[in-house]
């Protein structure tokens, strides 16, 4: 549930959306998303952050409750995306004294953004800077590429909280009861997942600090067990597997390599796989896809051959893969194709030009059905995977 008393001065004024369909126009959420913005109450005041303009009207509302009639003096600006930024010009308009806190990167996406005459206005920060509300310090941490060029983080070295901008988010409405890894693991890799070497570094700052909270932009405020998310994001920015177990991707037209897929699937979980994750690449999430590749060490991907090419969806499948530094994986594969099979060729160009991924041999190939050949095939690709 969301709690909108942080501290004694530090309070939640975000907002859940549970009418949008696609966050980022791509993404499934069933149990909405929040967009998260903080108000530090000191002898100065401070806005971190403000939230999609879908959501602007309740924003303001709760941020004018909190306030009790006394004005902004900062306003904290951690990631220009506009699900962060948007309500930004509104903001600024409201209170026209209140200053805005951002990097030598921020100022011009502002412009781009708004036509907002922001003259005398802005507050520049650059790494290592602070900034005193009275008993509240903040202390700005430049985090280029956590996945945009002008992202900061801000530490407040009182209480001992990390403003993280979209560092430590989730799918998922606040007042959503849910595990928090998978939806988390789901949003990384799909949003942040290409930049595992800009997250490294940001970590390594990080760990200089002493943290007992951590305030995403998206998903729940983080008050418990720390080192257990700070070791999730170590894991997946690093591009290690999580889990062991194997994920089956497979295309299929007619049906007749989901058939045999599902058969590998069998072989594989008789053979004593740890875990095995089954998901049609024509139905299910993509996202979620995604994730689970990440999430395991190993992968089989099974596919016809369509048009002389990939079908379509295995295509899209191993370009998101490729784009978000998909590595250090084992993978078999699996081909059809009733007159010129090509996909397994195909598939292995596209996984070579990836960074350490080991090919499982042999390919199993089918032609149109399975054939006493082809259940010899899986039998030695099931003995390389496990």
């Amino acid at each position: 549930m969301k709690d909108t008393f942080i501290s004694k001065q530090i309070r939640y004024i975000g907002a859940d959306d549970k009418d949008l369909d696609l966050f980022e126009s791509q993404y499934i959420i069933p149990n909405g998303v929040a967009y998260n913005s903080y108000l530090i109450l000191d002898d100065k005041i401070a806005v971190m952050d403000t939230v999609d303009v879908r959501k602007t009207d309740e924003w303001l509302q709760n941020l004018e409750g909190e306030l009790d009639g006394r004005t902004p003096d900062y306003l904290v600006i951690s990631h220009m995306e506009p699900d962060h930024g948007a309500s930004m010009k509104i903001l600024a308009e409201k209170y026209p004294n209140m200053q805005l806190v951002g990097n030598a990167k921020t100022f011009p996406m502002i412009d781009q953004f708004f036509e907002l005459d922001l003259s005398g206005r802005t507050v520049t920060v650059k790494e290592g800077d602070t900034l005193s509300l009275g008993s509240h310090t903040l202390h700005f941490v430049m985090a280029p590429m956590v996945h945009w060029p002008e992202v900061m983080v801000t530490y407040e070295s009182t209480e001992k909280i990390l403003f993280s901008a979209d560092g430590f988010g989730k799918f998922g409405a606040l007042d959503t009861e849910e595990d928090w890894a998978c939806e988390a693991r789901r949003y990384y890799f799909n949003i942040v997942g290409k930049y595992g070497a800009q997250v490294q570094s940001l970590l390594k700052k990080a760990a200089a600090l002493d943290i007992q909270m951590i305030c995403p932009l998206h998903g729940p405020i983080l008050k418990e067990n720390l080192d257990y998310y700070i070791g999730k994001y170590n894991t997946w920015s690093s591009y290690e597997p999580e889990d062991k177990g194997i994920l089956l991707a497979y295309a299929s037209i007619h049906g007749n390599t989901r058939k045999a897929a599902l058969q590998l699937a069998d072989l594989l979980r008789e053979a004593g796989a740890e875990k095995v994750a089954v998901t049609d690449l024509a139905r299910d999430d993509m996202a979620e896809a995604i994730e689970d590749a990440f999430r395991y060490d190993r992968m089989v991907l099974a596919c016809p051959t369509y048009d002389g090419g990939l079908f379509p969806c295995m295509e899209d499948f191993l370009h998101h893969l490729k784009a978000k530094g998909y590595q250090k994986r084992t993978v078999g594969l699996m081909e059809n194709g009733s007159w010129a099979p090509a996909s397994g060729r195909l598939m292995k160009g596209i996984l070579e030009s990836m960074k350490d991924i080991t090919l499982a041999e042999p390919v199993v190939s089918i032609k149109s059905s399975m054939k006493e050949q082809n259940a010899q095939q899986m039998e030695a690709l099931v003995k390389a995977l496990v």
